[in-house]
């Protein structure tokens, strides 16, 4: 879709609020499930993560999520205290932590593993409308990534 006509566009062909209104209704679709778990969404995130690959750096987490150190790092620490993270730093390099996933962190995000179903369940949408909309959506976000990498460049 293109502006070419100078005309302003009302707020629902806006589409950045489109997937600002879905993001947040996905959150509050989930909150529930999550608050029964003792968990908000970042933390979800991170466990998903981290279940994934076991142990990353706070900067890796940060870019995986595409979030700053000052959120991940508060996020880690609430975590660790929790019981569902543990962090180490390099022996070589002490500015670098590395953050793994503990067993209560892993059952945890093993409770949690129906939770992209209640998405799938209210989308409505069938299986080929689903993976088209996950595809394009991946295609937009590494291109908008890479369009920010270039512009800081």
């Amino acid at each position: 879709m293109s502006n070419s006509s100078n005309e302003l566009l009302p707020l629902n062909e806006h589409l950045c609020f489109l997937f600002y209104a879905t993001s947040r209704a996905i959150q509050r679709g989930y909150h529930q499930t999550l608050a029964e778990q003792g968990l908000t969404y970042p933390q979800y995130l991170v466990l998903v993560i981290l279940y994934e690959h076991r142990q990353l750096t706070i900067k890796e987490i940060g870019t995986y999520l595409a979030l700053d150190s000052g959120t991940v790092t508060p996020l880690i620490k609430r975590m660790t205290t929790a019981g569902l993270l543990r962090k180490q730093r390099d022996k070589d390099d002490e500015r670098i932590v590395y953050v793994a996933i503990t067993p209560q962190g892993q059952e945890k995000r093993i409770a949690m593993q129906t939770l992209p179903d209640v998405l799938l369940d209210h989308s409505q949408l069938s299986s080929t409308e689903w993976q088209q909309l996950s595809q394009l959506t991946n295609k937009l976000w590494h291109n908008l990534q890479q369009a920010d990498s270039e512009h800081k460049n």
